[in-house]
């Protein structure tokens, strides 16, 4: 049954309304050390939820239901591997990497790399983590803005572009105030709608198949999509189980640890204590919503089949194709509250990190005299700035329209976290210094090799595909090269 688009843009309008009543609550009396910090006063159990949102993210909304049934790199349940690897990855977060972080009391986790090395490796990572968030936060709102455009704004004839225009402006108007300490109020919004609209899609398909909540495990157990782990393979097997652990271990730690958009959330907690409290918290409320996503995967593929659905060929649009065409309007509504409340959650954050990062990172803030005032003009500059990169990336990407242009991107962000991994590594793990001029060349190198080894490595190595595992390799190649360019004393910077 269609949904009348009136009612979905009612739906939409009436939750950027409860947002922008958050903002306006949280904002109140902001200066910059708000919008960076939340002034050190958030919640630890209200950061833990929020960070869960931000984590899975619209595309993890949309995709990752869909790979049960697509076979190949992802299939059955043999993502929740990489799942019970974060699990590894966090503990190394809040036992290893937050200790440094909150010894040093960064407000820019990067401010790291400068303590321990030099200002080039400062400048290198914190580069590195800019391309990555604009490519990555670019891309999520490009698949969130596809849908919404298909199903909401094509019936009022409104351009691709305007809808960017819109989607990011209603962005910025809530963060650009308050920052961090809106974000982290939002995003547990935002965390709550998505996990609701999962539970409430679940039971939508149950019901429609005559069955309860009961039946659900049995339901999955019995069909051809309940297969959790991957032994019998070797690794060139993509599905291995320890391939896919350690791979699981790394994006944690890269992809959570070593990024602000990620760590700024857990800096604004009032303590060390308060901060690991959070990261314990926040990766066993993962593991169970990763669980929830995949059983709704699986019972979507189960009723599809057992209605005459027609699979679509991307299988990211098995969800929107069931919630918005095939189930009740109601189902419809809470599909769509998820997918802007999974979208926003990563993408709003995104937007209040890159603005942090470069306004510490390469403006100075903490070292120049500029006056709070002025420190403001220019956070507000950097922040439309921003802005404006991520449509001009969005819009770049839907004029090219190739979907194989999008999954490059998407790779080629996740190459720019191996330097990253090697840096902080070689920093915390040996006490030798860099000789910190050298520190790009090396950074730039590791990624092009790895780039190369991964698009022959078939050829090359018998079949062998590195898969998540090139993040391992670049992570490797960069440590030894910031070895090679080492020595044991400070002279060697």
């Amino acid at each position: 049954m269609t949904i009348s688009p009136f009612i979905l843009l009612a739906v939409i309008f009436g939750y950027f309304l409860l947002l922008m009543l958050i903002s306006s609550v949280t904002s109140k009396g902001s200066n910059n050390e708000t919008f960076f910090t939340a002034n050190k006063k958030s919640p630890w159990l209200l950061v833990a939820v929020g960070m869960v949102g931000a984590s899975l993210s619209g595309v993890t909304f949309i995709s990752v239901p869909g790979t049960v049934g697509a076979g190949g790199l992802n299939m059955s349940f043999s993502y929740m591997q990489v799942v019970f690897g974060y699990l590894v990855g966090y503990f190394v977060i809040a036992t290893v990497l937050l200790p440094a972080y909150y010894k040093l009391n960064l407000t820019s986790i990067y401010e790291y790399l400068e303590d321990r090395f030099g200002p080039v490796s400062y400048k290198t990572g914190a580069f590195y983590f800019l391309s990555s968030r604009i490519i990555g936060a670019s891309m999520r709102l490009f698949l969130v803005a596809i849908v919404l455009q298909k199903f909401v704004l094509d019936q009022f004839g409104v351009p691709f572009w305007l809808t960017v225009v819109i989607a990011i402006l209603l962005i910025w108007i809530y963060t650009y105030r308050g920052g961090i300490k809106t974000i982290v109020w939002t995003d547990t919004l935002q965390t709550v709608c998505m996990l609701t609209a999962v539970v409430l899609t679940i039971s939508a398909i149950l019901n429609g198949m005559d069955l309860g909540f009961s039946d659900l495990i049995p339901t999955i157990k019995n069909s051809e999509y309940s297969q959790l782990f991957f032994f019998e393979g070797g690794w060139s097997d993509p599905n291995n189980f320890y391939k896919q652990f350690s791979s699981g271990a790394l994006i944690a730690i890269v992809m959570t640890g070593l990024d602000q958009d990620m760590m700024q959330k857990n800096l604004t907690c009032k303590t060390l204590g308060d901060a690991q409290k959070n990261m314990f918290t926040f990766s066993i409320v993962l593991i169970f919503a990763n669980l929830l996503f995949l059983s709704m995967g699986a019972l979507m593929y189960i009723y599809a089949n057992q209605q005459g659905i027609e699979i679509p060929i991307r299988k990211d649009q098995l969800y929107p194709t069931l919630a918005l065409e095939h189930l009740s309007p109601f189902i419809g509504v809470v599909f769509l509250l998820g997918l802007i409340a999974a979208a926003y959650s990563s993408a709003d954050s995104a937007l209040t990190s890159l603005t942090t990062s470069f306004c510490v990172d390469f403006l100075d803030f903490k070292k120049t005299d500029r006056t709070e005032q002025e420190k403001k003009r220019t956070r507000l500059i950097v922040h439309i700035c921003f802005s404006i990169i991520l449509l001009l990336v969005i819009l770049v990407v839907k004029f090219i329209n190739r979907d194989s242009i999008i999954n490059e991107l998407f790779v080629a962000a996740g190459f720019t976290y191996g330097p990253l991994l090697g840096l902080f590594s070689f920093g915390l793990f040996t006490k030798r210094f860099v000789k910190d001029k050298y520190v790009l060349l090396v950074c730039l190198a590791s990624p092009i090799i790895c780039f190369v080894l991964n698009k022959y490595s078939a050829i090359w190595f018998n079949g062998f595909e590195f898969g998540f595992t090139i993040l391992a390799l670049n992570g490797l190649l960069t440590f030894l090269g910031l070895w090679a360019i080492s020595n044991s004393a400070p002279n060697g910077k």
